[in-house]
């Protein structure tokens, strides 16, 4: 037995208060239960005690080693067959034993942490070992990192086990072993620290080293160890066990933390995780969150991701929203991912507003498993075209309704005979209507009229249009909307609206589908006023046969999206014309199809060769909004604008400028909101001159004043003629760009604010008052497509002989294959339609799409069923031809507008030629010379 004594150099620090010393910001570590990695190089020195406590250090306190061959040395505490170091003397609870490891560790890898330990004294209870870092800067306090910890009784050996990384290095890095109570003698035997990955005896780099199984980033996830490596967002936290005079207590484990003395939105509960999380990988949040305070019953919590890049850009991310209440525990989840290298990222909680505490049970990280791929739909023996309504004709009374409210039904007669078009469209040659209407009087509420249960009558993921005419009745004042709904449990679905102001009946059409299956559906027609009577005729719902619908859009699309082209071969001999073989392939569709990008999009790799390879034109999520350019008076942010366009140009993308103003009064900047009259005039001016003077020629398109059917912000405040000079002044500005009206829900019949008719008299309107409009921006944000819906809101549209794009396309739906359905109605109706002159999609990355379930592209960059379906789509779309050339010398084929190649293999000699095929109605020749 060797006894080594040492002086106590250390700076004096009580248990408590160096488990609270946590704010340096490059601080990470994990109680993450996990193997040591055995074949790993430990960087621990002497981590078997075979040289005594040689590279060893005791912190204030005496040791010695008990060697496995002592023999009659000393006293044998324990049994073991390894050495074991015993540490005694112990006046504190953080004295134990410490081995300085600056130089041996790696910035950025992961490490695991391994140690055998028992205790041996007075105490019969089981007592806490832990494994700390002490790590020291020259510019600030010294900090001390809780790595992991282990229960041990008396006479037994225990495995202590912990990982840690450091983003940072420090001045010193010390690996400690404490924990027991003064007067306890603290056994070690065995430690190890390796890199989690090793790589021939050398560290390697964050990415390879952090883990990306089953276990939580989150170190401290149930806050057993207090509120170790958790810190308050600009405000204070405190630990519970239970609070509200017992009424709040913890719904998993011992404690719980609150976010206190919260004075802005923003506040609450974070905690970093720098080097603990991978790029390109895709991670699930899950929380149990409440509220408590300040009066409030109920307020939104947020999970969100602060992330520093390399080059200082700051990013914010959310990844989960939930209603949380002041009565009980809630689940918060949500997924996120991170497309480039962080320098720095922080994971906290947020939302409600100031004065109320956010509390936390549990808050786990792990990688994200991946979702399962879909299947088919299995729907069997669908009646499409069958309409489900029991008695529509009302041709036995009113048997099968009943009506929502005291209000009487009776059938009357003198409604329309034939098919509203929308149907008519997808039902073909059908039967005449009876003629007969419900008549619903005496209503009292909005809500009040016909309905129908249609429970049992309904299959899950099949998609259903809805038709019906409908008319008010003389009393009412002004226009009326009417409402065929939905209520499957307690779910609202929109089956369609329209707006009606005079006593003709009016097409009503929409579309839905049910993806979960409810107790109860029942079908309801609603909206007019209190006291105004409703007629209801021939309500059709009916399942579509979309693939019906494909075939004669193939055939239009052929029609208008195609030309004729004629090979002709100078040189040739007749001789060889049956022995020239010509191969035409299409490289490129020129019909644009494009997407929206973001900044942090263009960080993966993964990414930007699927935007490159796939589209042709894109449009900044958020980038170029006047929020995001200007989020205070003066202080402009064009930087991430700038490497989006550069990224764009450098590979021939085109670009939409999205959007010069949003007319919606919740997008528009506080600092916008303060001003008076003058000084907002004159900010929308320095906005016009800023923004198209420095983008000039740049981008093809702008949204000029998006959804001006939906807000009014800038017509409430500088009067009417604000949108027009917006127009003008755009154009001047830029004579190169076409300027678009963009807004939402035109095309699918369900809300009566932008319907196509309310469309195309604002249009006119801009127009009377001298706007340029150039183009039609119909968002497409759009659920449960049928393509007669959408084919008539084009219809209607094109009279105005202005190019239509689909600017903002996105559809969603749980299974895959129902979501390429969806998808395919969209691109299709839009490729057949003559108006129409571009397609925008709203994203096609997971975790990077305003909606969910509406992506083509998986987290981690496996392309789902809808994928498959779009480059499927736009393999379609390429044109293809091969033969030998004709009696006249020519080589003819009709082909879809874009980029060809054509190749000509003659019994002497092989040729290519490359040609652009430009839209036109007579055939194009071209000439090759051989």
């Amino acid at each position: 037995m060797k006894r080594f004594f040492t002086s106590c150099v250390s700076k004096f620090h009580s248990h408590s208060k160096h488990k609270k010393s946590h704010s340096h910001s490059q601080i990470m570590a994990g109680n993450i239960s996990g193997p040591s990695v055995s074949n790993a190089a430990n960087i621990l020195l002497n981590h078997d005690f075979s040289n005594d406590l040689n590279s060893w250090h005791l912190n204030c306190c005496n040791g010695y080693v008990i060697s496995s061959k002592a023999g009659g040395q000393g006293v044998n505490l324990m049994d073991s067959d390894c050495n074991y170091a015993v540490i005694t003397d112990r006046n504190e609870g953080w004295q134990g034993l410490e081995q300085d490891i600056t130089d041996r560790i790696s910035i950025g890898s992961a490490y695991t942490v391994s140690a055998f330990v028992g205790v041996s004294g007075l105490s019969q209870e089981s007592v806490d070992v832990k494994a700390t870092l002490k790590l020291e800067y020259h510019d600030s306090a010294t900090n001390y990192l809780f790595i992991g910890r282990s229960s041990v009784m008396k006479g037994s050996w225990e495995k202590l086990e912990g990982t840690f990384s450091l983003s940072t290095k420090p001045d010193r890095v010390v690996f400690y072993l404490e924990g027991p109570a003064p007067g306890i003698d603290l056994l070690i035997r065995s430690v190890e620290i390796n890199c989690s990955i090793p790589n021939d005896n050398k560290f390697i780099s964050t990415e390879a080293c952090v883990s990306t199984g089953d276990e939580s980033i989150i170190i401290n996830p149930q806050f057993e160890d207090g509120l170790n490596n958790w810190s308050g967002r600009s405000c204070k936290i405190v630990l519970h066990d239970s609070m509200a005079d017992g009424k709040i207590v913890p719904k998993s484990g011992k404690y719980f933390a609150c976010a206190t003395e919260r004075t802005q939105f923003w506040n609450g509960i974070q905690q970093e995780i720098t080097g603990r999380v991978q790029r390109k990988l895709a991670y699930e949040i899950t929380a149990l969150v409440r509220i408590y305070g300040n009066n409030v019953t109920n307020a939104d919590v947020r999970a969100t991701l602060w992330v520093q890049t390399p080059d200082l850009r700051e990013q914010y991310i959310g990844i989960a929203n939930v209603q949380a209440t002041d009565t009980d525990w809630v689940t918060l989840q949500g997924k996120f991912l991170l497309n480039g290298p962080t320098s720095k990222a922080v994971l906290y909680l947020e939302g409600p507003p100031s004065g109320t505490d956010i509390l936390v049970n549990t808050l786990v990280v792990k990688h994200a498993a991946k979702t399962p791929p879909s299947t088919p739909p299995a729907a069997q023996n669908v009646a499409f075209g069958v309409n489900i309504i029991e008695n529509s004709n009302l041709s036995d009374d009113t048997k099968g309704w009943f009506t929502l409210g005291n209000c009487p039904l009776t059938v009357k007669t003198g409604s329309p005979h034939i098919l509203p078009p929308m149907a008519r469209e997808s039902l073909g040659p059908h039967g005449i209507l009876s003629g007969r209407y419900i008549l619903v009087t005496n209503r009292t509420q909005t809500w009040m009229g016909p309905a129908q249960v249609i429970t049992e009558k309904l299959k899950l993921f099949l998609t259903y249009q809805v038709s019906a005419w409908v008319r008010i009745g003389s009393s009412s004042n002004g226009p009326q909307n009417v409402n065929v709904a939905l209520g499957a449990d307690n779910q609202w679905i929109n089956g369609g609206q329209t707006e009606v102001s005079d006593d003709r009946w009016h097409e009503i059409g929409g579309s839905f589908r049910i993806e979960k299956q409810p107790t109860k559906i029942m079908v309801y027609i609603q909206g007019p006023a209190s006291g105004v009577d409703l007629m209801v005729a021939g309500l059709q719902i009916f399942p579509v046969d979309r693939h019906a619908r494909f075939r004669y859009l193939k055939m239009q699309t052929d029609k208008i999206r195609k030309r004729d082209v004629v090979l002709k071969f100078a040189g040739l001999d007749s001789s060889s014309y049956l022995n020239t073989m010509v191969q035409v392939r299409q490289t490129q569709n020129n019909f644009p199809i494009g997407t929206c990008i973001s900044r942090s999009n263009i960080d993966n790799e993964d990414f930007v060769n699927f935007l490159v390879k796939h589209f042709n034109w894109a449009v900044f999520a958020n980038e170029l909004k006047w929020y995001w350019t200007e989020p205070q008076q003066g202080n402009l942010n064009y930087k991430d604008a700038d490497d989006l366009l550069t990224l764009c140009q450098k590979y021939k993308i085109q670009t939409r400028g999205h959007c010069i103003f949003w007319e919606v009064d919740g997008t528009v900047q506080q600092w916008v909101k303060s001003l008076n009259k003058n000084d907002l005039m004159t900010a929308v001016q320095n906005r016009l001159t800023s923004l198209l003077t420095r983008y000039k020629g740049k981008f093809s398109h702008y949204d000029v004043n998006n959804e001006m059917l939906h807000g009014s912000f800038y017509q409430d405040r500088l009067g009417k003629d604000i949108r027009a000079n917006m127009f003008k002044t755009a154009n001047q500005l830029d004579l190169s760009a076409t300027l678009f009206v963009n807004d939402y829900h035109i095309e699918d019949g369900c809300d009566t604010r932008s319907c196509p008719n309310k469309y195309i008299e604002h249009i006119l309107d801009l127009q009377e008052q001298g706007a340029p409009v150039g183009g039609i921006g119909i968002q497409g944000h759009i659920d449960s497509p049928v393509g007669p819906v959408v084919c008539s809101s084009l219809d209607k549209l094109g009279i105005l002989g202005l190019p239509i794009w689909f600017t903002e396309l996105d559809v969603s739906s749980m299974n895959e294959y129902v979501r390429g359905d969806d998808l395919e109605v969209m691109l299709r109706e839009a490729m057949a339609h003559p108006a129409v002159e571009g397609i925008m999609l709203w994203g096609f990355w997971e975790l990077f799409m305003s909606r969910d379930n509406a992506h083509l592209v998986n987290a981690e960059g496996d392309i789902n069923e809808a994928g498959k379906r779009f480059l499927a789509l736009k393999q379609e779309w390429l044109s293809h031809s091969h033969g030998h050339v004709n009696e006249q010398g020519q080589f003819n084929f009709r082909g879809f507008y874009g980029t060809y190649n054509v190749e000509i293999v003659t019994p002497s000699k092989k040729i290519s030629k490359t040609f652009v095929l430009d839209k036109g109605d007579s055939p194009m020749e071209v000439s090759i010379d051989l």
